[in-house]
Protein backbone atom coordinates (compact mmCIF):
# COMPACT_ATOMS: atom_id res chain seq x y z
CA UNK A 1 0.00 0.00 0.00
CA UNK A 2 1.47 3.20 -1.08
CA UNK A 3 1.62 6.42 1.25
CA UNK A 4 -0.78 9.31 0.18
CA UNK A 5 0.50 11.46 2.91
CA UNK A 6 3.74 11.97 4.15
CA UNK A 7 4.73 14.64 6.92
CA UNK A 8 8.57 15.35 7.32
CA UNK A 9 10.21 16.70 10.52
CA UNK A 10 7.19 19.03 11.42
CA UNK A 11 7.39 21.83 14.51
CA UNK A 12 4.50 23.71 15.50
CA UNK A 13 4.96 26.56 18.03
CA UNK A 14 2.65 28.63 20.22
CA UNK A 15 4.73 31.65 21.21
CA UNK A 16 7.73 29.98 22.77
CA UNK A 17 5.70 26.72 23.04
CA UNK A 18 7.15 24.06 21.06
CA UNK A 19 3.46 22.28 20.28
CA UNK A 20 4.62 19.86 17.96
CA UNK A 21 8.19 18.76 18.04
CA UNK A 22 9.82 17.67 14.76
CA UNK A 23 7.38 15.25 13.87
CA UNK A 24 7.27 12.92 11.07
CA UNK A 25 4.40 10.54 9.68
CA UNK A 26 3.21 8.68 7.21
CA UNK A 27 -0.40 7.64 6.22
CA UNK A 28 -1.33 5.61 3.58
CA UNK A 29 -3.82 5.50 0.29
CA UNK A 30 -7.17 4.15 1.17
CA UNK A 31 -6.42 3.80 5.34
CA UNK A 32 -8.41 4.80 8.33
CA UNK A 33 -5.66 6.39 10.53
CA UNK A 34 -6.45 7.24 14.29
CA UNK A 35 -4.22 9.94 16.05
CA UNK A 36 -4.54 8.83 19.46
CA UNK A 37 -3.34 10.89 22.56
CA UNK A 38 -4.16 12.51 25.62
CA UNK A 39 -5.42 16.29 25.65
CA UNK A 40 -2.58 18.75 24.76
CA UNK A 41 -0.71 15.91 23.22
CA UNK A 42 -0.54 17.84 19.65
CA UNK A 43 -2.92 15.73 18.20
CA UNK A 44 -5.61 18.49 16.84
CA UNK A 45 -2.70 20.68 16.23
CA UNK A 46 -1.61 17.76 13.66
CA UNK A 47 -4.96 17.69 12.37
CA UNK A 48 -5.29 21.29 11.85
CA UNK A 49 -1.59 21.99 10.44
CA UNK A 50 -2.27 19.19 7.79
CA UNK A 51 -5.59 21.27 7.06
CA UNK A 52 -3.56 24.36 7.14
CA UNK A 53 -5.43 26.29 9.77
CA UNK A 54 -2.17 26.62 11.39
CA UNK A 55 1.67 27.23 10.39
CA UNK A 56 4.75 25.16 10.12
CA UNK A 57 7.78 26.57 11.56
CA UNK A 58 9.63 23.82 10.13
CA UNK A 59 9.03 20.83 8.02
CA UNK A 60 7.42 19.94 4.87
CA UNK A 61 3.94 18.11 4.18
CA UNK A 62 3.19 16.43 1.21
CA UNK A 63 0.03 15.06 0.60
CA UNK A 64 -0.29 13.02 -3.38
CA UNK A 65 2.89 14.11 -4.56
CA UNK A 66 2.21 17.77 -4.04
CA UNK A 67 3.91 20.03 -1.25
CA UNK A 68 0.86 21.44 0.76
CA UNK A 69 2.72 22.65 3.93
CA UNK A 70 2.84 25.98 3.25
CA UNK A 71 -0.79 26.89 0.99
CA UNK A 72 -3.52 28.57 2.62
CA UNK A 73 -6.66 25.99 3.53
CA UNK A 74 -8.90 26.50 0.94
CA UNK A 75 -6.16 24.77 -1.84
CA UNK A 76 -5.72 22.22 -0.35
CA UNK A 77 -7.23 18.83 -1.13
CA UNK A 78 -8.33 17.91 2.47
CA UNK A 79 -11.40 18.48 4.39
CA UNK A 80 -11.88 18.76 7.98
CA UNK A 81 -15.04 17.38 10.41
CA UNK A 82 -15.09 19.40 13.17
CA UNK A 83 -16.14 18.55 16.77
CA UNK A 84 -19.09 20.74 16.97
CA UNK A 85 -20.08 19.78 14.02
CA UNK A 86 -20.12 23.16 12.22
CA UNK A 87 -23.10 22.71 10.67
CA UNK A 88 -25.13 26.37 9.11
CA UNK A 89 -28.53 26.47 10.91
CA UNK A 90 -30.20 28.22 8.96
CA UNK A 91 -29.53 26.33 5.74
CA UNK A 92 -31.13 22.41 5.09
CA UNK A 93 -29.72 19.35 5.31
CA UNK A 94 -29.29 19.29 1.57
CA UNK A 95 -27.91 23.59 1.82
CA UNK A 96 -25.21 22.67 4.41
CA UNK A 97 -23.91 19.37 1.88
CA UNK A 98 -23.47 21.31 -0.94
CA UNK A 99 -22.35 24.16 0.31
CA UNK A 100 -18.75 22.75 -0.82
CA UNK A 101 -19.86 22.15 -4.02
CA UNK A 102 -19.93 25.98 -5.66
CA UNK A 103 -16.85 25.31 -8.14
CA UNK A 104 -19.96 22.43 -9.70
CA UNK A 105 -21.97 22.88 -12.19
CA UNK A 106 -25.79 23.02 -10.27
CA UNK A 107 -27.17 19.83 -11.83
CA UNK A 108 -23.15 18.30 -11.17
CA UNK A 109 -23.92 19.91 -7.64
CA UNK A 110 -27.52 18.47 -7.01
CA UNK A 111 -26.38 14.58 -8.41
CA UNK A 112 -23.88 14.68 -6.00
CA UNK A 113 -25.93 15.55 -2.42
CA UNK A 114 -27.59 13.12 -3.92
CA UNK A 115 -25.40 10.66 -4.17
CA UNK A 116 -23.89 11.56 -0.47
CA UNK A 117 -27.83 11.61 0.74
CA UNK A 118 -28.07 8.26 -0.06
CA UNK A 119 -24.36 7.34 1.29
CA UNK A 120 -25.51 8.17 4.89
CA UNK A 121 -29.22 7.08 5.20
CA UNK A 122 -30.74 10.86 5.07
CA UNK A 123 -32.37 11.34 1.47
CA UNK A 124 -35.73 11.31 3.60
CA UNK A 125 -34.11 14.16 5.50
CA UNK A 126 -32.87 16.05 3.05
CA UNK A 127 -35.03 19.18 3.34
CA UNK A 128 -35.17 19.45 7.54
CA UNK A 129 -33.20 22.14 9.16
CA UNK A 130 -29.93 20.77 12.01
CA UNK A 131 -31.90 21.61 14.57
CA UNK A 132 -34.34 19.06 13.70
CA UNK A 133 -31.94 16.45 14.27
CA UNK A 134 -30.68 14.00 16.26
CA UNK A 135 -26.53 14.03 17.26
CA UNK A 136 -26.10 11.46 15.07
CA UNK A 137 -28.12 12.37 12.18
CA UNK A 138 -25.82 16.04 12.60
CA UNK A 139 -22.73 14.36 13.03
CA UNK A 140 -23.52 12.56 9.75
CA UNK A 141 -24.96 15.47 7.60
CA UNK A 142 -20.91 16.75 8.64
CA UNK A 143 -19.62 13.83 7.22
CA UNK A 144 -21.57 14.39 3.75
CA UNK A 145 -20.65 17.89 3.49
CA UNK A 146 -17.06 16.71 4.11
CA UNK A 147 -17.23 14.05 1.82
CA UNK A 148 -19.17 16.22 -0.94
CA UNK A 149 -15.72 17.92 -2.67
CA UNK A 150 -14.34 14.22 -2.79
CA UNK A 151 -11.24 15.73 -0.80
CA UNK A 152 -7.81 13.41 -0.90
CA UNK A 153 -8.14 13.06 3.02
CA UNK A 154 -11.02 13.77 5.23
CA UNK A 155 -9.90 14.99 8.35
CA UNK A 156 -12.13 14.29 11.45
CA UNK A 157 -11.41 15.88 14.77
CA UNK A 158 -12.99 13.75 17.64
CA UNK A 159 -16.08 13.20 15.64
CA UNK A 160 -17.70 11.14 18.37
CA UNK A 161 -17.42 12.94 21.58
CA UNK A 162 -21.28 14.48 21.93
CA UNK A 163 -22.94 11.26 21.01
CA UNK A 164 -24.28 8.75 23.92
CA UNK A 165 -23.12 5.84 23.70
CA UNK A 166 -25.12 3.94 21.31
CA UNK A 167 -25.17 6.64 18.90
CA UNK A 168 -20.97 6.54 19.20
CA UNK A 169 -21.02 2.74 18.77
CA UNK A 170 -23.43 2.74 15.62
CA UNK A 171 -21.36 6.19 14.39
CA UNK A 172 -18.68 4.43 14.51
CA UNK A 173 -19.43 1.54 12.48
CA UNK A 174 -20.69 4.18 9.94
CA UNK A 175 -17.74 5.95 9.81
CA UNK A 176 -15.73 1.84 8.85
CA UNK A 177 -18.55 1.29 6.41
CA UNK A 178 -17.95 4.72 4.74
CA UNK A 179 -14.09 4.85 4.68
CA UNK A 180 -14.40 1.54 3.02
CA UNK A 181 -17.16 2.45 0.68
CA UNK A 182 -15.43 5.18 -0.80
CA UNK A 183 -11.47 4.37 -0.80
CA UNK A 184 -10.92 7.98 0.88
CA UNK A 185 -8.45 8.30 3.45
CA UNK A 186 -9.37 9.39 6.95
CA UNK A 187 -7.31 10.84 9.79
CA UNK A 188 -9.04 10.92 12.55
CA UNK A 189 -8.02 11.87 16.15
CA UNK A 190 -9.64 10.62 19.59
CA UNK A 191 -8.63 10.41 23.03
CA UNK A 192 -10.36 7.08 23.20
CA UNK A 193 -8.55 3.94 22.83
CA UNK A 194 -11.85 1.88 22.42
CA UNK A 195 -12.49 4.43 19.02
CA UNK A 196 -8.89 3.88 18.31
CA UNK A 197 -8.76 -0.18 18.55
CA UNK A 198 -12.34 -0.92 16.87
CA UNK A 199 -11.73 1.51 13.97
CA UNK A 200 -8.26 2.40 12.69
CA UNK A 201 -6.10 0.58 10.10
CA UNK A 202 -3.17 2.17 11.79
CA UNK A 203 -2.91 3.93 15.18
CA UNK A 204 -0.31 6.92 15.96
CA UNK A 205 -0.01 7.57 19.75
CA UNK A 206 1.39 10.68 20.63
CA UNK A 207 2.92 12.26 23.50
CA UNK A 208 4.19 15.92 23.93
CA UNK A 209 4.17 16.87 20.60
CA UNK A 210 5.90 13.43 19.23
CA UNK A 211 4.44 10.45 17.67
CA UNK A 212 5.50 7.61 20.35
CA UNK A 213 4.48 4.85 18.56
CA UNK A 214 2.65 3.68 15.14
CA UNK A 215 1.41 0.41 14.10
CA UNK A 216 -1.82 -1.62 13.73
CA UNK A 217 -4.37 -1.41 16.82
CA UNK A 218 -3.22 -5.43 17.55
CA UNK A 219 0.52 -4.61 17.19
CA UNK A 220 0.51 -1.37 19.18
CA UNK A 221 -1.82 -3.24 21.94
CA UNK A 222 0.10 -6.62 22.01
CA UNK A 223 3.74 -4.93 21.21
CA UNK A 224 4.07 -1.54 22.90
CA UNK A 225 7.20 -0.15 22.97
CA UNK A 226 7.40 2.03 26.33
CA UNK A 227 5.62 1.88 29.47
CA UNK A 228 3.57 5.05 28.27
CA UNK A 229 1.91 3.26 25.38
CA UNK A 230 1.24 -0.02 27.53
CA UNK A 231 -0.71 2.50 29.83
CA UNK A 232 -2.39 4.49 28.07
CA UNK A 233 -3.45 1.80 25.07
CA UNK A 234 -5.44 -0.57 27.57
CA UNK A 235 -4.45 -0.98 30.82
CA UNK A 236 -1.51 -2.43 31.89
CA UNK A 237 0.20 -4.10 35.45
CA UNK A 238 3.85 -2.64 35.66
CA UNK A 239 6.57 -4.56 37.49
CA UNK A 240 10.15 -4.04 37.52
CA UNK A 241 12.66 -6.44 37.06
CA UNK A 242 16.23 -7.56 36.01
CA UNK A 243 16.25 -9.57 32.65
CA UNK A 244 18.06 -13.15 32.12
CA UNK A 245 18.38 -14.90 29.01
CA UNK A 246 14.19 -15.35 29.30
CA UNK A 247 14.20 -15.14 33.21
CA UNK A 248 12.98 -11.75 34.83
CA UNK A 249 13.74 -11.99 38.31
CA UNK A 250 10.85 -9.85 40.10
CA UNK A 251 12.76 -8.09 43.50
CA UNK A 252 10.80 -9.81 46.37
CA UNK A 253 8.12 -11.74 43.88
CA UNK A 254 10.33 -14.37 42.53
CA UNK A 255 12.01 -15.38 39.09
CA UNK A 256 9.35 -15.82 35.80
CA UNK A 257 9.74 -16.63 32.45
CA UNK A 258 8.99 -14.12 30.03
CA UNK A 259 10.02 -15.01 26.15
CA UNK A 260 12.33 -12.08 24.56
CA UNK A 261 13.80 -11.25 27.62
CA UNK A 262 17.30 -10.39 27.51
CA UNK A 263 19.50 -9.04 29.97
CA UNK A 264 19.68 -6.27 32.19
CA UNK A 265 16.96 -4.36 33.91
CA UNK A 266 13.20 -4.02 32.49
CA UNK A 267 9.84 -3.99 33.11
CA UNK A 268 7.42 -6.53 32.69
CA UNK A 269 3.89 -5.04 31.79
CA UNK A 270 1.14 -7.45 32.25
CA UNK A 271 -2.40 -6.97 30.71
CA UNK A 272 -5.31 -7.69 33.23
CA UNK A 273 -7.08 -9.75 31.23
CA UNK A 274 -4.52 -12.36 30.65
CA UNK A 275 -4.11 -12.94 34.19
CA UNK A 276 -5.67 -15.42 36.15
CA UNK A 277 -7.10 -15.58 39.64
CA UNK A 278 -5.82 -19.26 40.54
CA UNK A 279 -3.64 -21.63 38.95
CA UNK A 280 -3.84 -21.97 35.21
CA UNK A 281 -0.38 -20.35 33.99
CA UNK A 282 3.04 -21.36 34.05
CA UNK A 283 3.77 -17.92 35.69
CA UNK A 284 2.05 -18.03 39.45
CA UNK A 285 2.50 -14.71 41.91
CA UNK A 286 1.10 -15.05 45.32
CA UNK A 287 -0.74 -12.30 47.25
CA UNK A 288 -4.10 -11.38 49.14
CA UNK A 289 -7.07 -10.21 47.28
CA UNK A 290 -8.53 -6.61 48.26
CA UNK A 291 -11.41 -6.38 46.39
CA UNK A 292 -13.81 -6.99 43.33
CA UNK A 293 -15.70 -4.80 40.61
CA UNK A 294 -18.62 -6.27 38.93
CA UNK A 295 -18.56 -4.45 35.31
CA UNK A 296 -20.99 -6.77 33.69
CA UNK A 297 -19.23 -8.33 31.06
CA UNK A 298 -15.95 -9.06 33.42
CA UNK A 299 -15.18 -9.08 37.54
CA UNK A 300 -11.90 -6.95 38.20
CA UNK A 301 -9.91 -7.74 41.13
CA UNK A 302 -7.50 -6.45 43.26
CA UNK A 303 -4.60 -8.16 44.49
CA UNK A 304 -1.80 -6.71 47.23
CA UNK A 305 1.30 -9.10 46.43
CA UNK A 306 4.32 -9.77 49.06
CA UNK A 307 5.90 -6.62 48.14
CA UNK A 308 2.80 -4.40 48.49
CA UNK A 309 2.26 -3.99 44.76
CA UNK A 310 -1.42 -3.92 43.83
CA UNK A 311 -2.23 -5.46 40.64
CA UNK A 312 -5.36 -6.33 38.60
CA UNK A 313 -7.12 -9.00 37.07
CA UNK A 314 -10.30 -8.89 34.37
CA UNK A 315 -11.97 -12.32 34.96
CA UNK A 316 -14.13 -12.74 31.58
CA UNK A 317 -18.53 -13.59 32.66
CA UNK A 318 -19.15 -14.48 29.23
CA UNK A 319 -20.26 -18.11 30.60
CA UNK A 320 -21.77 -16.24 33.82
CA UNK A 321 -20.94 -15.44 37.46
CA UNK A 322 -17.80 -16.90 38.84
CA UNK A 323 -17.34 -17.65 42.37
CA UNK A 324 -14.43 -15.50 43.85
CA UNK A 325 -12.60 -15.63 46.95
CA UNK A 326 -13.56 -13.16 49.80
CA UNK A 327 -11.16 -9.98 49.98
CA UNK A 328 -8.47 -10.84 52.69
CA UNK A 329 -8.17 -14.15 51.32
CA UNK A 330 -4.40 -15.40 50.30
CA UNK A 331 -4.67 -15.82 46.19
CA UNK A 332 -3.00 -17.07 43.31
CA UNK A 333 -2.15 -14.91 40.44
CA UNK A 334 -0.96 -16.80 36.85
CA UNK A 335 -0.53 -16.41 33.74
CA UNK A 336 1.22 -17.69 30.38
CA UNK A 337 5.04 -16.81 29.80
CA UNK A 338 3.84 -15.42 26.25
CA UNK A 339 1.52 -12.85 28.12
CA UNK A 340 4.17 -11.27 29.23
CA UNK A 341 5.38 -7.53 27.52
CA UNK A 342 8.56 -6.36 28.11
CA UNK A 343 9.69 -3.05 28.15
CA UNK A 344 12.52 -0.79 28.39
CA UNK A 345 13.39 0.60 32.12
Amino acid sequence: MTDLLRIADVTVRHGATVVLDDLSLAVRRDELFVLLGASGSGKTTLLRAIAGFVPLAAGGIVLDGQDIGRLPPHRRPVNTVFQSYALFPHMTVAANIAFGLRHMDRSTAAARVQEMLALVRLEALADRRPNQLSGGQQQRVALARGLAPMPAVLLLDEPLSALDRALRAETRDELVRLRRELGTSFILVTHDQQEALTMADRIGVMRDGRMVQVGTPAAVYEHPNCRFVAEFLGAANILPGVANDGRVDLPGLGVVAAPGASSGPMLLALRPERLRLGEGGANRLTGMLTGSVYAGETMTHTVRLSDGTDIRIAQSLHNGLIASPMPGAAVVVSWSPEACIVLPP
